[in-house]
């Protein structure tokens, strides 16, 4: 691939206009629900404004943004490093990195967003689920209002909110992570036949006795890192003005944002990230990983995740209160709100354009909303951008298909949050593989179109009706992004 630099992109060759009209992709039938895009849109290649990085190799989530300047790149590469390295068990020498556990899932940030990347699930006959959790909850009863107002979810009693499969020396796992698939197939309209898979979870050996007859599981693959500081700096406004929770408009598409505990203040606010936006701001969602993943106490989540009933677990020695300092949670946090969104590729290519009216035509810019303006940023770099995330950032129900019937603060157990699609495409040369969707069951983006449901069931049933060339112009299109 040719470099080139920011200021060349308009006239580089994977961003040229070439003219060709979407009727060569057989579009006749559908040329008035269709929308027409015979060019790019003006900048369209710049998924995050001046931020957005021209890398596109496996190293293309690892960037910082491409308006830090040189002494804020030396912040960010701090931040990396507390990012990449493993933390130690305590009591160590190395006192800025010990207390790991003693449960735990991973001794670093980088084994599950591997080059910063989607993490993928458990594989058959593996010893272990690094880069895949599983949450663990029951039915609240009225003796969790005030677990539930704080974590949103009323935790399994001995094991907590969360499994870990892994510990220090001398500790109990708490189970090993199983997976296994029932497959069944979707057919198109021509005939054409997609394999889709569910997985089906085991728990075993399971080190603190049986877990709760109506436990309630949640797999989840470590999500993409890319461009978070810039969905952190949507407006709140501008995210509800998206919001119809009760479909005043008809059009069956009913997003709601999360409404969840923010842990500094201590109040109800909106929220942005997780699987089920269950996290209101990056600081939190940082410290609720090192609390949850890596066993490892803040300012934000204070004492063990060892469980009440885990006495023995509890009783080992940490590495003092708290365990991750507010300055390593500050440089961490610094990291991944500048991790740098590559540009787009292709973006004139007459396939992708195609390809772009057919998502308009499916509908799917209802959720996946293509683009924002960021407002005042904790980090001015990010402030005032034009991005095209592709998302909402709402919950929606996907439809029993996809439900894991987990509630999560406000939502239920079959609405997930919309997950961006910028850098979609770059998942094969970062990530190693194309594993999609909140458990990674969708091996390529058609399958996790496919297991679209809910809001999503009008949507996916015009794909449906898709030809082999339409199909083809809607990966192009996905995988441009």
């Amino acid at each position: 691939m040719p470099a080139f630099k920011a200021q060349d992109l308009p006239m580089h060759p994977l961003f040229r206009s070439t003219a060709a009209l979407l009727l060569a992709l057989g579009l006749v039938a559908c040329e008035e629900q269709t929308p027409h895009f015979e060019q790019a849109e003006p900048g369209e290649a710049l998924s995050a404004g001046s931020a957005t990085v021209m890398k596109f190799d496996q190293n293309a989530f690892s960037m910082p943004s491409a308006n830090l300047s040189p002494v804020r790149r030396l912040d960010f590469s701090v931040g990396n490093s507390f990012f990449r390295n493993p933390w130690v068990i305590a009591p160590a020498s190395t006192t800025a990195r010990d207390g790991l556990g003693p449960l735990l899932n991973t001794n670093a940030c980088q084994n599950c967003h591997i080059k910063d990347g989607r993490g993928h699930p458990a594989q058959a006959g593996s010893g272990n689920a690094v880069s895949m959790l599983v949450r663990l909850s029951i039915p609240a009863g009225p003796e969790h209002a005030k677990v539930l107002r704080q974590r949103g979810i009323a935790p399994e009693p001995v094991y907590g909110g969360q499994l870990q499969d892994m510990a220090i020396p001398g500790v109990v796992p708490e189970g090993k992570v199983r997976l296994s698939y029932g497959t069944h197939t979707q057919r198109f309209a021509d005939g054409f036949e997609v394999e889709l898979r569910t997985p089906q979870l085991e728990i075993s050996e399971p080190g603190y006795g049986p877990l709760h007859p109506d436990t309630q599981f949640s797999i989840r693959v470590a999500p993409q890192m890319i461009g978070l500081g810039l969905l952190e700096a949507i407006p709140e406004a501008a995210l509800l003005d998206n919001a119809d929770p009760d479909d005043l408009d008809g059009d069956g598409i009913s997003g709601r944002p999360n409404r969840v505990y923010d842990q500094l203040t201590g109040e109800t606010v909106v929220g942005r990230f997780g699987w089920k936006a269950g996290q209101p701001n990056l600081a939190q969602q940082n410290a609720d990983a090192f609390f949850n993943d890596m066993g490892l106490s803040s300012s934000l989540f204070s004492g063990s995740n060892c469980t009440e009933q885990q006495a023995g677990c509890r009783a080992l020695p940490d590495g003092g209160e708290p365990e991750v300092s507010d300055h390593i949670l500050a440089q961490v946090t610094f990291y991944t709100r500048n991790l740098g969104v590559p540009a787009r590729r292709n973006v004139d290519d007459p396939q992708v354009l195609a390809g772009k009216a057919l998502f308009h035509q499916a509908g799917c810019q209802s959720c996946h909303t293509p683009t924002f303006t960021t407002g005042e940023a904790e980090e001015p770099e990010l402030a005032h951008q034009l991005i095209r995330p592709y998302t909402d950032l709402l919950l929606h129900d996907m439809g029993e298909g996809l439900a894991d019937n987990r509630p999560e603060f406000e939502a239920s157990g079959s609405e997930w949050r919309t997950p961006p699609l910028w850098g979609i495409g770059l998942t094969q040369a970062v990530s190693g593989h194309t594993q999609f969707l909140h458990d990674g069951r969708a091996r390529n983006l058609l399958e996790a179109v496919l297991w679209h449901g809910g809001e999503a069931e009008r949507s996916r049933q015009l794909v449906l009706g898709f030809n082999a060339e339409q199909r083809n112009a809607l990966l192009a299109f996905l995988e441009s992004l």
